[in-house]
């Protein structure tokens, strides 16, 4: 394993520090002013626009996406360093970017099991940054974390699917740029493979029966900046047959597949996270003084910093390992990996924003600093893609199923 940056990444890397230096930092005070003075907190700040076509005008766009005719065609050992500059900045940089969840996993799906139309339809304006999107897959009422308990009824009716469910968390759907939903529900409800029984349909935003109730707060957040978590119902929504994806009874496959791919790059954006507490919390430490010492000089708050630097060098090597698995043997020769880094880097990450926010006191929590959301966004990914315990369960039977 050779985790040295080859040159295109460095060459990235240059670029991708300066355009966060010289344009995503400044941003941040500027996104969150012209917010409030918009119509709607979800429509999306006049300095996002501005630097998506700062982005694009640099080349630092879709380096998500492996696929070369759509995307930057890097590895996942390529983006991961990539991906933890970004993470950085995660309510900015990642859309700035055009790698933001969830459309980054919806770009995915299309690009893999789409159609034709379908990518010259929903694919290509989302790869060019004009729409956003949503994917629906957890629900209120069942256990989402064992997603064979969907209860959404996608029923075939002639040459129509018609949707019936409800959905919440549905990240990105409160953004009034969201044309479109990838929606998970069963066509087989009654098939012997349970693994069988759900299909993922397109569903267009303004399609009759399609409602967007509310937005679902996230430790009190309403994540303006990624478009919202929002309940949806679907109230017998129509659409074309043709606006399945992939085949009837592959939705859990294809849901296995988007979802791989988007641990990682949630660990990789974490790792970022990290690097911006730590970095913080120097600061903090260097310039702030109690009982006769600067907080750089307490003893506590060393070892508090120590400790951060070794667990992100910890977790950034077990990320690139992650990937670079995933380029040479694929996602299924990873899973191991795949889940031990989405188990280990969101609860890691937790720890040290904690320790961050503690030595900032109240101004951790506060809005002067941006421990507080980022807190809440790491501590929401030891839920999102699978709890951490589902991983916990999943990594167990695979290293007990040796010795039985």
């Amino acid at each position: 394993m050779d985790f040295a940056f080859d040159a295109r990444t460095e060459e990235l890397r240059a670029r991708l520090l300066a355009f966060m230096d010289e344009h995503v930092y400044p941003a941040e005070a500027v996104a969150e002013e012209q917010r409030a003075a918009l119509a709607s907190p979800w429509d999306t700040p006049a300095v996002v626009e501005e630097l998506k076509a700062e982005a694009r005008r640099q080349g630092l766009w879709n380096l998500f996406l492996p696929d070369a005719e759509h995307g930057a065609g890097l590895t996942n050992l390529q983006y991961a360093p990539l991906a933890e500059i970004t993470g950085r900045s995660p309510h900015l940089a990642p859309t700035a970017t055009n790698c933001a969840a969830p459309d980054t996993g919806n770009m995915e799906v299309l690009a893999q099991f789409g159609t034709d139309e379908q990518k010259k339809r929903w694919l290509e304006p989302l790869l060019a940054g004009e729409i956003r999107s949503a994917f629906a897959m957890t629900e209120p009422e069942v256990a989402s974390s064992d997603a064979t308990n969907i209860t959404t009824h996608i029923e075939r009716d002639g040459d129509e699917y018609v949707i019936t469910g409800r959905k919440w968390y549905i990240s990105g759907a409160m953004n009034p740029d969201c044309a479109i939903f990838i929606v998970m529900g069963k066509t087989d409800p009654d098939g012997s493979d349970i693994r069988r029984q759900q299909s993922m349909v397109l569903v267009p935003r303004d399609t009759p029966g399609v409602t967007v109730r509310r937005a679902m707060q996230v430790f009190g957040y309403e994540d303006h900046s990624h478009g919202g978590h929002a309940e949806v119902v679907f109230d017998h929504a129509r659409v074309p047959v043709s606006h399945l994806v992939g085949e009837e009874g592959g939705g859990f496959a294809i849901a296995q597949a988007r979802l791989g791919p988007g641990r990682i790059h949630h660990c990789m954006r974490l790792i970022g996270m990290a690097e911006r507490a730590i970095e913080l919390m120097c600061r903090r430490a260097v310039s702030r003084t109690a009982f006769g010492k600067t907080l750089a000089q307490q003893g506590v708050v060393q070892n508090w910093i120590a400790d951060a630097r070794v667990t992100v060098e910890q977790l950034r090597l077990l990320v690139l390992k992650t990937a670079w698995l995933m380029d040479t043997v694929g996602n299924k020769g990873a899973h191991t990996e795949i889940q031990a880094i989405k188990i280990a880097t969101p609860r890691a990450v937790v720890g040290i924003l904690d320790r961050a926010i503690q030595l900032h006191g109240a101004g951790g929590v506060s809005q002067d600093f941006p421990l507080a959301e980022l807190y809440a966004s790491a501590r929401t990914l030891m839920l999102a893609d699978g709890p951490d315990e589902v991983h916990q369960r999943s990594l167990a039977r695979r290293e007990l199923k040796k010795y039985l």
